[in-house]
Order: C-alpha cells, then sequence, then structure tokens
C-alpha cells in the first residue's frame, strides 16, 4: 500500500495493483485500483490503455474515451454528463494515458469507476473491469482523555478519518459552531461547559466539518442524539435514538423516560398519549440508551422531537435540546436526457429525494403502472415514447410512489381576436399542453428551423399580408416533445371596407336620384312642346318622328361633372345664371341646378358635331 498526494493537496489512501500487458491487446490498466478520500476534497484516478495496432489490415485509433460508474442496457454514462457531477470533473487523455479529476468529493461519490473507449473499427469497444474503488469518508471527533472539575469539563481530542494517514495536523477546530482561532495542533485540548459542543475539519475545507460532538462525562446531566436530523419517507419506519447521563449516587435512579414534541401548560406531552399518533410510536430503553420509533410516518410527523427523563433527586428533570429534527417528505423524480455518441440516445431516470438515504435503498421502476426495474437509475436505451408515463416508488414501500412523469401531450392553439384577422391589428397567439415536468415553448413559421418566439404567448403587432402564414407551437420537456400548427390569413383593412361601403352609397343615390329627374323630365317634356314656352327651341320645328327619336335616345343617360361659368351662355343650350346675378335681378328664376341630364347626340343633321353633349335644363317662374 502506497501514500499519494491528491490533486488538491491532501492525502488520500491508494493501492496499486499494476498489471502488464502488451501493446498488441484489449485491455485497461488502473493505477491505483483503490482510493480513499475525505469528504469535500480533490481526488485523481489514472488510467492507460491498449488495443491492436491494425484490424483486418487497417490502422485503429480511438475515436471516443470517458469514464463511468452507471450502466444498463447497454447505455454507458459518461462522468461529463451527468448532472450528479456538474462542473465537478474534468478528464484528459495523452498518449493513451488518461486521468479522472473529481472535486468538491461527497460522499455518494463512493463508487466503482471505470474506463470505456471506442475505436474506428467494427465492434471496436472496451471497458476495464474491474475498475477504481473510490470510497468517500467523513471526519469523526474522538475523545481521549477527560477530567471532570466542580463547573466546568476539560478534555483532549483528535479529529480522525479512516483516509486520513497518522500525523496529518491542518486541522481547523469548531468550538459551539465557532471556528477557534490559530488552533490547527493535534490532539486539541480544551475546557468545556456542559452541553459545549467541538467539531473539525481539514484545513481548506471547512464546509466540510465532522458532526458535532457534545463534551460531557458519564457524571453530569446530559442527552446526545445520534444523529440529530433524520429524513424518511411518506408511510416508512424511522428510528430515533439518544444516549442520556445523570450524576449518579447511591439512591439515585431514573423514574421515567419519554420523547416529545408538543407542550400543554408547559409540560410535554407523551407522543405515546397523542391521538395524532394513536398506536404508530413505540419508547423502550436499554439502560441510558433509547428509541422513538415511529411507523407509517406522515408528513405531519415532521418535528423537532426531544428527550427527556425523570429521576428520583430533587429538581431530578432534564431535556435535552436541541433535539432531532424529522423530515418527512415523499420521493421526487427527475429526469435526464443525454446523447452519447451522434448514433445512439439514450433517456436516464433517477428517482431521488429530498433527503439522503441510505445506499442499500432499493427502487423500483414503472412504466405506465407495470413494473419495469429494479434499480436507482434507470436507462431507457431508446428515445421515450411521448404515450408513456413513468414513475418510481422505494421497495417495501411501493404504494407511495412518486407521481408520473411524461412528455407533452398534443398542444392545444388557439389565437385571439377568433374572428377574420384584419391588416394592421394585433394578434395573440397561446399554446398550452398536459405535461411532467412541465414543458417549454417554441414557436416557428412555415416547418423552418430558426424559432420566430419562445413562450406560452406569442404577440404579432400590426399584422400585414407578409404574417400570413401556417405557425406551429412546439411543447417540450426533457422526455419528449409534441407540436401542433395552425393557418392564419389576413384580409382587408377597415377603412378598405368603409370606402367600399361609402361608394356603394353614393353611387345608389346617385342612381335613385337620375331615375327620379329622369320622371320629372319626361313630364316636363310634354309640358315643353308648347311654343310660348320655349319660342326658341330648335327642336319644335323637328317631325313628330324625329323628335321621338330623340326622346328615345335621351333616355340613355350619361353622367359626368358640370362645369358652371359666369359667361352667359347660348340660351338655346342653358338657362342657368350665376348666383351673384340672380340675387341682383328683380325677377329670380328658379333652376334646379341637380337636376342637369346630358344625352346623347341626335342623328347628324348639317354640319352638326355628333360627338357634341347637349343638355336641358328645366326653369319655372
Amino acid at each position: 500500500m502506497s501514500l499519494t498526494a491528491a490533486a488538491s493537496g491532501f492525502l488520500v489512501l491508494l493501492l496499486t495493483l499494476p498489471v502488464i500487458q502488451g501493446q498488441d491487446v484489449w485491455g485497461v490498466t488502473y493505477t491505483p485500483t483503490e482510493v480513499c478520500a475525505v469528504k469535500g476534497s480533490t481526488v485523481t484516478i489514472r488510467c492507460s490503455y491498449t488495443h491492436p495496432y491494425t484490424v483486418n489490415g487497417l490502422d485503429a485509433k480511438a475515436v471516443e474515451t470517458f469514464w463511468f460508474t452507471k450502466t444498463s442496457n447497454d447505455v454507458y454514462v459518461d462522468l461529463r454528463t451527468d448532472p450528479e457531477y456538474s462542473g465537478r470533473v474534468e478528464s484528459h487523455c495523452v498518449n493513451k494515458v488518461c486521468t479522472l479529476m473529481i472535486r468538491d468529493l461527497r460522499e455518494s461519490d463512493s463508487a466503482e469507476y471505470k474506463f470505456r473507449f471506442t475505436t474506428n473499427q467494427p465492434d471496436g469497444k472496451y471497458t476495464g473491469s474491474p475498475g477504481v474503488s473510490l470510497s468517500v469518508t467523513d471526519l469523526q471527533v474522538h475523545v481521549s482523555r477527560f477530567i471532570v472539575y466542580e463547573s466546568y469539563n476539560w478534555a483532549e481530542m483528535t479529529c480522525q478519518s479512516s483516509c486520513l494517514p497518522p500525523g496529518h495536523s491542518h486541522y481547523v477546530w469548531f468550538k459551539n459552531g465557532e471556528k477557534i482561532r490559530t488552533q490547527t495542533s493535534i490532539p486539541y485540548s480544551d475546557y468545556f461547559y456542559p452541553a459545549e459542543s467541538v467539531s473539525c475539519a481539514v484545513g481548506g475545507y471547512e464546509a466540510f466539518s465532522s458532526p458535532s460532538v457534545l463534551i460531557q462525562s458519564q457524571s453530569e446531566w446530559g442527552v446526545t442524539y445520534t444523529p440529530t436530523e433524520v429524513c424518511a419517507f411518506k408511510g416508512s419506519k424511522v428510528n430515533m435514538r439518544c444516549r442520556y447521563t445523570y450524576p449518579s449516587t447511591t439512591n439515585s435512579g431514573v423514574q421515567n423516560t419519554f420523547w416529545f414534541t408538543k407542550e400543554k401548560d408547559g409540560e410535554p406531552v407523551d407522543p405515546t398519549t397523542d391521538s395524532q399518533y394513536s398506536r404508530r410510536v413505540q419508547h423502550r430503553c436499554d439502560h441510558n440508551d433509547c428509541t422513538l420509533t415511529i411507523r407509517d410516518l406522515r408528513k405531519s410527523d415532521s418535528a423537532d422531537y426531544k428527550f427527556r427523563f425523570t429521576t428520583n433527586q430533587p429538581h431530578g428533570k432534564y431535556t435535552g435540546s436541541p433535539g432531532v429534527t424529522l423530515s418527512v417528505t415523499d420521493p421526487q423524480l427527475q429526469i435526464n436526457v443525454r446523447r452519447s455518441t451522434l448514433n445512439s440516445t439514450w433517456t436516464e431516470l433517477t428517482c431521488q429525494s429530498k433527503c439522503q438515504l441510505p445506499k442499500d435503498v432499493s427502487y423500483i421502476w414503472y412504466q405506465n403502472g407495470e413494473k419495469r426495474k429494479e434499480e436507482k437509475v434507470y436507462f431507457h436505451p431508446h428515445p421515450l415514447n411521448p404515450a408513456d408515463n413513468y414513475s418510481c416508488a422505494i421497495k417495501g414501500h411501493e404504494m407511495f410512489s412518486s407521481p408520473s412523469v411524461y412528455a407533452p401531450k398534443l398542444p392545444s392553439v388557439s389565437v385571439s381576436p377568433s374572428a377574420e384577422i384584419v391588416e394592421g391589428s394585433s394578434v395573440t397567439l397561446t399554446c398550452s399542453s398536459d405535461a411532467n415536468p412541465a414543458a417549454n415553448y417554441t414557436w416557428y413559421k412555415e416547418d423552418k428551423d430558426s424559432p420566430k418566439s419562445s413562450g406560452q404567448i406569442f404577440n404579432i403587432t400590426d399584422f400585414r399580408a407578409e404574417h400570413s402564414g401556417s405557425y406551429s407551437c412546439e411543447a417540450q420537456n426533457n422526455i419528449g416533445r409534441s407540436n401542433s400548427t395552425l393557418h392564419l390569413t389576413v384580409v382587408a383593412g377597415s377603412w378598405k371596407y368603409a370606402a367600399a361601403g361609402t361608394m356603394a352609397v353614393v353611387l345608389l343615390a346617385v342612381i335613385s336620384l337620375s331615375v327620379f329627374l329622369w320622371i320629372r323630365k319626361k313630364g316636363a317634356s310634354r309640358d315643353s312642346s308648347e311654343p310660348e314656352e320655349r319660342p326658341d327651341n330648335r327642336e319644335q320645328d323637328l317631325p313628330d318622328q324625329g323628335q321621338q327619336e330623340e326622346q328615345e335616345e335621351q333616355e340613355e343617360l350619361q353622367y359626368a361633372s358640370v362645369h358652371f361659368s359666369n359667361k352667359r351662355a347660348d340660351p338655346l343650350y342653358s338657362s342657368i345664371k350665376p348666383a351673384q346675378a340672380l340675387r341682383h335681378t328683380e325677377q329670380q328664376d328658379v333652376a334646379e341646378y341637380a337636376a342637369v341630364q346630358f344625352n346623347s347626340a341626335p342623328r347628324i343633321r348639317g354640319g352638326e358635331d355628333p360627338a357634341a353633349l347637349y343638355s336641358t335644363v328645366n326653369k319655372t317662374r
């Protein structure tokens, strides 16, 4: 056995078993094969690998190398992609020598680490097995000497770990949770009052200190809890333990012991008499060691549990405070989707709890309610079917399974306003999908790669013709994805509708007015046949047949703009007078300016212009 310095600077125990292998065979050699390190430190694991230089006459070379601890269904999880090691691992290879560095070690990092490489040849994959066994341990305070004085105690202690060699002196000590200045020697000694505590840590890793230890003798009043924090699942069973001490005399003895969480009228309430714990609690003591057992745990059982004992001595009552903190929780399911190579995809499902569970806890996985695997981490070798759901449970407590997780269902897409989309208006698209974990939403236009927007709601202001088209909403979580599409079309703006409506109304009014005036004109034409009414009308000399034909031609109405001039017109074609002249005329004629008719020219007579337009204006006295 040899001692090797880790990258962090402090020592870990390493066991090296070298293996000599030829350069033309498949193999992985680990140096060392066993590593022990303290929580919070940094460790480096090394290996070298070999493979045939040629396979079937072709040169062979490694194209992929990685370290792993998890494998299932022919799936090997690269530690660099494992969320449990996120930001804590580095892997390098130079000339077929590879290293794995793990920082900020946790007790959960204790595992067997293996190296795997793939070459450019068919079936050119190899895993070095067995791998490197890593053990991560915590520190412990060991009291070696203890002296009792009248009102205080003196103690000498050391900081110990199975991974620390004797004589390592760089430690930091804490008294009642506060760092002791300049105290780094081993052993450490000091004076303590009853119920004072002490802990230790490796220098540079103060955040990873040992559990606190109460410094007291068997002749003092005290209660020591082991551990001080307990986490358990709903429906399971939990044991909380303690050890009590008190000044003993010839006639002294303990009369009563119990645990409690509640007080009534200033006195603690024994849970064995509490209806909340009816038939679910049991308390027993073996000499000075006592245990409280609670079965069928409920979330309401989460509380701070304290131990109290009473002796036959005057004022012989004592409560250990603080007590044991119990947390009752449900399992939590965490889903991770990772691609190991370009040609394979798998899904990793990890069943996790809010609290640290024993390493020997077994998990059961369910797919669509049917049992699939019994392991903490479940690897699915293919992409998950969006129609499937998955859940997990702790073996022995299957009735308390986790909530199911599943890919997003077919999204529901809606648009507002739901009526026709008018050009220039604002449009809101909304997408929703049932998923666990909750889905993330992305919007695309026309099956394109670049997204238009992200989020459940997509707003388009000032909608134009170029915005028309198909919009797709994709709902995605780390299990799968699903999408729905809708088509948007813009119509003419409201101002165009208004203009068209106005023109229609005006045109209808003009036609109605024209018909009305035409009817009046026909009546006026009959009256105008008298000579005294139209003495200057040259058309009265026309034969009756010609006049009739001209009247028929006049029925074809034509419309044009009317131009009013201040010049006096020929009385044969117009009887319209300027407005200014009318106001200064003693006898004013009442002219109908709106009843102006433009008629087609009569048949050509003599030298008349066939393109001329003629008008007839009726006037009355």
